[in-house]
This record gives C-alpha cells, sequence and structure tokens, in this order.
C-alpha cells in the first residue's frame, strides 16, 4: 500500500532480541526519583546507579523539529504522494524521551534479571492484582486534607493501583499533582489519559467564567478525521510526534491514541470525528504514521477500540452496540488498520464494549470475549503489547454483569488493565477470590503484571517518575507545536457545496455579515476565535449564540434579521456524543438553516464537528466542514472562506451524496497560500 513503507520500519522489533540492549536513560524531562523505592520492597535497598551521564548525549533523542539528533533514526519520511510537513524550529533545547519500543531494555540487576521480573517476584497477590488497576482522577487542584485529595491519596497508598488515568485540568497543575501521587506510590505508576486531539484535548487550561478569559494550555488538535481530510502522512506522524512529547513533558505515558475505529456508520454516536474516516487503507497508512509519531517520542501509542467500533448505530456509554458482519468483511475493513499499527510495533490496544458475534459466537462484548482478546489479537495477529479495556462503568459492560465478575472476565479474556473500574474493590477482590478458587491462574495474573511493569520499565519510570515541572512550559504548548496543529487545520477545510461560487468572499470591509453559532449552553469558547477572525475582515459583523434551548420564535426573528444581511454564516458545533452531547441538530434549529436557504440571500453553512448533517437540509447552497470546533479549526475556517488560505481538504468518508474524496479545491486570493 502506499506510503507503508515509510511507516513500517523497525518491525523487526517485534523479534524479541537475543541480546538485552542497553538500558534507556533517564527521562530528560524528569528529575531523580528520591533512593527510596528499589524494586524489591517498599522501602528497600536503592537500586544499582544509572548509566554514567557521559552516555546521555549518545543515547538521548532530541526534538525531532531540530536538526540535531543523535543516537536515533530519523522518523520516517511521509508518503512520497501527500504533502510533507516542514516542522517548524523548536527553540527549545529540551531532548525528547528515548522511542518506547516493545522489548524489553534488559537493565539487569546483581542476579541478571531485569526490574521487571524482580519486581514481580517481589509482589504478593494483592499486590499484582492492584498492578492490573486504572481507575480516573480529575486533574484539578486538591489542597491538602480536602476529600479530593484523600481520595486521590487512597488509591496510590491503600489500594496500590499500578496506574491512573488522568483527565482534564491545566498542564502544570496535572504535572505537579502526577509527581505528588508518584511519590506517594511505592511503585512507579503508568499515567494514561485520552489525548486524541492532542495533550489540548484534556488539558487545554480553563476559560475563567466572570471574565470569558482563557487561561491557557496544551496543543489542541482537531479531531482526527481532519486528518483523513489532509490526506497527509506527514501531519499524522507530527501530531504523534506533538502528543507524546507534551504528554511525557506534563506526565502522561500513554496517550490514548490513535482512533482507528473505520467510520463507516454515519449514524454512529460516539465515533463520528473521532475517527480518521470511512476508508480502511487510509485509515491505516494515516494510523500507523501516528503510531510512529507518538512512539519515536517516548510513550506508548494505543489503538482503539479493538476489533473496531465504527459501523455501530448505539452509544456503548449506555448500552451493548451489535455488529452483524462475516470474518471477511472485518478482516478487510475494521481488522485492517489494526494489523498495521501492530506491524508498525504498536504498543498497546484498547477494547470495544461492542459484540461481534461472527467472532464471538455469543452476544458478550468484546472487551469479555476470550475469541477476540486471546484468539484474534494474540494468537493471530500476534500482538504483544499491553490491552487496556475501554472503561469498566460504560453501560455496555457494566449493566451485563457484577462489577468483580466484569473485571474476572476481562482478565480471562486477555485483557492486561482494568480501565475505570466503577467499583475498584469489587474489581479487585473479584480477581483475588476467582485465583483463591482455582478459577483464574495465578500465572495468568503474573503475564499481565509483567507486561504492565516491562512497559514501566521501558519506559525508564523505575529510574525515574516524576517530571521537571520548571521544563513544562518549554514543551507543552509552545509556538512550533501549535503550528502543526494550524497546519492540520488548514489542510483539513473542506468545500463540499458552493453553488453561487461565495469562496472566497469578496471581502467588502462596508459588508453587513451575521454570523450565528449554533452551539452548547455550556460551551463558552465555540464561535469565539471564528468571530473574531471574521471581524478582522467584516469590521460591522453582527453576531449571535443559539442552543437546544432556542425556540422557533428566537429562530424566526433571527431569519428576519438575515433577510436585511449581505451575508449569513451558520456554525454548527456538533461533536460526539461524549464531547457535546448529541450528534444531532433540534428541530427548529435544521428548519431555521431550512428557511435560510429558502430566502434566497447568500449564506454559509460551516460543519465544526459532525459533517454528516448537510443531509438534513440539502438545499443549503454552500456547506463546508473544519470537522472541529477548537480554536486552531475556527480560524482556518475563516481564513478559507475569506480566501487567505488554500483550500484544500477532502473528505474522507461518504456525506450525503459526496463520496470519498470530493472537496472543491479553491486557491487563496492575490496567491496567499496556506501560511
Amino acid at each position: 500500500m502506499a506510503g507503508d513503507a515509510h511507516y513500517m520500519r523497525g518491525t523487526d522489533l517485534l523479534t524479541p532480541s537475543t541480546s538485552r540492549p542497553a538500558a534507556p536513560p533517564p527521562h530528560p524531562l524528569t528529575r531523580l526519583r528520591p533512593p527510596h523505592g528499589g524494586p524489591l520492597s517498599p522501602r528497600g535497598d536503592p537500586p544499582p546507579p544509572a548509566a554514567p551521564l557521559l552516555l546521555l548525549a549518545a543515547l538521548t533523542v532530541t526534538l525531532s523539529s531540530c536538526h540535531l539528533t543523535a543516537g536515533a533514526p530519523d522518523p520516517p519520511s511521509p508518503d512520497p504522494g501527500a504533502a510533507a510537513i516542514t516542522p517548524a524550529t523548536d527553540p527549545t533545547t529540551v531532548p525528547a524521551p528515548p522511542p518506547y519500543r516493545l522489548d524489553p531494555p534488559g537493565d539487569a540487576w546483581y542476579d541478571g534479571r531485569s526490574w521487571a521480573e524482580q519486581t514481580l517476584e517481589s509482589l504478593s497477590l494483592e499486590e499484582k492484582v492492584a498492578q492490573l488497576m486504572m481507575p480516573i482522577l480529575i486533574g484539578d487542584f486538591t489542597p491538602s486534607g480536602s476529600a479530593a485529595g484523600r481520595r486521590a491519596r487512597a488509591l496510590v497508598e491503600e489500594h496500590q493501583v499500578g496506574g491512573i488515568i488522568i483527565s482534564v485540568g491545566s498542564p502544570i497543575e496535572v504535572a505537579a499533582k502526577l509527581n505528588w501521587l508518584q511519590d506517594l506510590s511505592d511503585l512507579p505508576l503508568l499515567i494514561g489519559s485520552d489525548l486524541e486531539a492532542g495533550a489540548g484535548f484534556r488539558f487545554d487550561g480553563v476559560l475563567h467564567a466572570p471574565t470569558n478569559i482563557w487561561l491557557g494550555g496544551a496543543t489542541r488538535f482537531p479531531a482526527l478525521m481532519a486528518l483523513g481530510a489532509s490526506g497527509d502522512p506527514g501531519m499524522a506522524y507530527e501530531m504523534g510526534r506533538v502528543t507524546a512529547l507534551e504528554g511525557r513533558a506534563i506526565g502522561v505515558h500513554v496517550p490514548f491514541a490513535p482512533v482507528l475505529d473505520v467510520n463507516n456508520n454515519p449514524e454512529n454516536p460516539v465515533i463520528n470525528v473521532r475517527a480518521i474516516g470511512e476508508d480502511p487503507d487510509q485509515v491505516a497508512v494515516l494510523g500507523a504514521a501516528f503510531v510512529r509519531g507518538v512512539q519515536d517520542h517516548g510513550a506508548i501509542a494505543t489503538a482503539k477500540h479493538f476489533p473496531g467500533h465504527g459501523d455501530t448505530g448505539i452509544d456503548s456509554h449506555i448500552s451493548l452496540p451489535v455488529i452483524r458482519v462475516d470474518r471477511e468483511r472485518m478482516d478487510s475493513v475494521e481488522l485492517l488498520p489494526f494489523r498495521h499499527a501492530v506491524d508498525a510495533g504498536l504498543g498497546a490496544v484498547m477494547t470495544a464494549h461492542i459484540t461481534v458475534p461472527e467472532i464471538t459466537g455469543a452476544s458478550i462484548p468484546a472487551t469479555l470475549a476470550p475469541a477476540v482478546l486471546s484468539d484474534l489479537l494474540r494468537d493471530e495477529m500476534q500482538f504483544r503489547g499491553l490491552v487496556f479495556t475501554d472503561a469498566m462503568d460504560m453501560g455496555a459492560v457494566d449493566r451485563m454483569f457484577d462489577r468483580g465478575e466484569a473485571a474476572v472476565r476481562a482478565l480471562e479474556a486477555g485483557a492486561d488493565v482494568i480501565l475505570m473500574p466503577p467499583d475498584l474493590t469489587a474489581a479487585r477482590e473479584g480477581i483475588i477470590s476467582a485465583v483463591l478458587s482455582g478459577r483464574l491462574p495465578e500465572e495468568r495474573v503474573d503475564r499481565s503484571v509483567l507486561r504492565i511493569l516491562r512497559a514501566k520499565e521501558n519506559l525508564g519510570l523505575n529510574r525515574q517518575r516524576t517530571v521537571d515541572i520548571g521544563r513544562v512550559r518549554d514543551v507543552v504548548g509552545i509556538e512550533p507545536h501549535l503550528a502543526v496543529a494550524r497546519k492540520v487545520a488548514e489542510q483539513s477545510v473542506t468545500v463540499l457545496k458552493d453553488e453561487r461560487d461565495l469562496v472566497p468572499l469578496l471581502g467588502t470591509p462596508t459588508a453587513n455579515v451575521y454570523s450565528v453559532t449554533y452551539r452548547r449552553a455550556t460551551d463558552l469558547r465555540a464561535g469565539r476565535a471564528f468571530n473574531s477572525r471574521l471581524r478582522g475582515t467584516y469590521g460591522r459583523l453582527r453576531t449571535v449564540n443559539v442552543d437546544q434551548g432556542t425556540d422557533a420564535a428566537e429562530y424566526d426573528r433571527i431569519l428576519g434579521r438575515a433577510r436585511g444581511m449581505a451575508l449569513t454564516v451558520v456554525s454548527l458545533h456538533v461533536g460526539v456524543r461524549t464531547a457535546s452531547g448529541s450528534v444531532a441538530l433540534p428541530e427548529p434549529a435544521v428548519d431555521f438553516i431550512r428557511q435560510l436557504a429558502r430566502l434566497g440571500r447568500p449564506h454559509i453553512v460551516i460543519a465544526f464537528g459532525n459533517p454528516y448533517l448537510l443531509t438534513e437540509f440539502p438545499e443549503v447552497g454552500t456547506y463546508l466542514t473544519a470537522w472541529s470546533g477548537v480554536p486552531v479549526s475556527e480560524r482556518a475556517a475563516a481564513d478559507a472562506i475569506v480566501g487567505r488560505i488554500d483550500v484544500t481538504g477532502r473528505t474522507p468518508t461518504r456525506i450525503g451524496d459526496f463520496r470519498i474524496g470530493d472537496g472543491i479545491q479553491i486557491p487563496a486570493k492575490n496567491g496567499a497560500g496556506s501560511r
């Protein structure tokens, strides 16, 4: 397949080495762990000293955007047929973590065994089972003695969990919280987070509501479907690179990305623009590039949701979706991107709470099905990395089984990490009881714990587990990373309809332009960047916000004002269920857009999220999609319609009568081109 060769280098790493490679250098973004906490006991003898510091220069991989890398292979070249990104020069000299590879580093101790092997032997059954648990915490500020602080402390000191999934917060606050937890824990914690659209997907700072001031945060990319619209493997690699660097700087080791579901169901309420697209080959190429970008820069890429969550019309957060397709179809569609990712050295997989009767033979979630996780993923596809369950508090699993039983079944199926158990105690006790009763061999628990410990060792967490807070600002949200996000956004803007050749707009400063923004009432940032950018051209821009509670009478008043405008632009911030509450527009909003189209006045409708909305109002004259409502996408859409940038995006999914690859190509005005 075109482009694969450039991202599959190093697949020989899937074959265990006959000799132990050198131990990885300490993570340059972390500080040394205090001397307590050796591998054999909570406060045992410290490990042997790290490799001489003089080796660091030869072993450390610097940021791939700098031209100073040493001792590491160059990142893969992008597909010759795709527009390759030229990374901006990073002003920082903070080096990147060493690449993450599945092979254990062979960091032998006195008796020749690795840290992971010795640590496993030192653990009791209860401590082993605790390593399988990854509960969720919010990255908020937790004062000493607060209820939230006591709960966080209990997770690592009492429950002795092996990892944490961290969600939402500002970068430095999250980093400080994770450092605190790492210092409390006897063993290093494996930290995961949903960073599907970059570190800013979860660590985008906060908006101070009283003043409406954004307080800054990590780099936020458009949704992954924007990558599909750009069609550029080089951009996919860069997005993975930036995500890994910023995640590791904050203290996150496992960005739960990329989404490799093939979104071939427009009614999908939970995947939608989170997917790269509908073409399995394109998802495979771009997904493998993203995986390499993440793992070449020291983090563990996680392909989700195995064996494929794209062809569902039911939200697995609520109930169990069923995919009724035969194995031949699954091999050619759903499984294809996962196979490519495994071939690229993929470090982790997240399961899907769906059922595939063709494989399982029963209506059981894939997360709990040995036929999916053991027979298919482990045995047939030869996957050797970590298997995370999807969140175990989701209705598709939590409503079907007792919480302890669900954890046992996940482990029996082949999972390694129990993600977000709704009852941590029940999950732990369920597995311990299964071992003590003879139902579950302890050796099965050992296999998963060893994989987890080896992942921690490969990441260098046995030597350094905390990050340098002072260096977070040197890596997270810096201009070269923001430039990559802007490039993805600009390359992805896709014009599907422009019947009156409105784009690019004339840009007459005195024109009366009306901007109508549909958003959730709580989404205070939606439309801000777009309107600000548009106001730079149209100083008399008028704006109005509508939401799910806006009634027909208010829409009639807005329509009346639109009659007197030279142009009305309607922005639709409708995302997927987990981000926006719905993938559909309420009927009054749909009626308003239909009536606007019938007025005969110039109008543009922009989808900042769900692109399939066009099927609700096919009479619209000009329709484009920016795939995501993040600021870089809003600015790119504004720049596209006024002609500041070339419009080059092509839809990676069928939308109504439009096929994959459709998209009107429009050059910028006056040769402005992409900035």
